[in-house]
């Protein structure tokens, strides 16, 4: 049976896990639930997340040295920011996951069928070129590419956890940005 503990915010800090370190396991996962109420301010912005996507170095071919200062820019944060950034990417791969999306997809690929990766990597490729390509893709699905993918950048949070930590990034965002994930917007 698993163990709750309800911990004002207020008393959460390093000694904190440091004493609950030692008294589970190594191994241990703990999972910390912040409940939905009005905040003081948004976990983290929209404006933080575009400023990590424009270190994207473009001027790159390799994937791994495109997202380098990005993940960079990431690790240098507080640990907490690398999963935010991460729910924050599986949002806006969540919000492209529609129909409509899908279908301007297919057109530009000109195929019957969804591949489900290769629509998520399209969407990859849309969150990667910026706020203002995605913004447009957002409004006016015909705007999508069906050419660019960019499937790297859903590495970029376990890099920079990685880089920040030394151990592997084992998270799985609140929200679900794989291919038709969205169902709402599916229907």
């Amino acid at each position: 049976m698993a163990t709750v503990l309800k911990v004002n915010i207020n008393d959460l800090n390093s000694q904190f896990f440091l004493d609950l370190g030692q008294k589970v396991a190594d191994a241990t996962e703990i999972e910390i639930r912040i409940p939905d109420q009005p905040s003081k301010i948004e976990l983290f912005p929209d404006a933080d997340f575009w400023k990590i996507i424009d270190c994207l170095d473009w001027s790159k071919e390799e994937p791994a040295e495109i997202l380098l200062p990005a993940i960079k820019k990431l690790a240098a944060m507080p640990v907490v920011n690398i999963y935010l950034f991460a729910d924050k990417l599986a949002e806006k791969l969540f919000e492209l996951d529609t129909r409509s999306h899908g279908e301007a997809y297919l057109q530009q690929v000109g195929e019957d069928d969804i591949s489900i990766d290769d629509f998520l990597y399209a969407r990859c490729a849309v969150v990667a070129e910026g706020k203002s390509y995605f913004e447009e893709v957002l409004q006016d699905p015909q705007a999508i590419s069906g050419e660019s993918t960019f499937e790297s950048i859903l590495n970029l949070p376990d890099g920079a956890y990685e880089l920040k930590t030394g151990r592997e990034f084992e998270y799985l965002p609140s929200i679900n940005h794989e291919t038709y994930s969205n169902h709402i917007n599916w229907n």
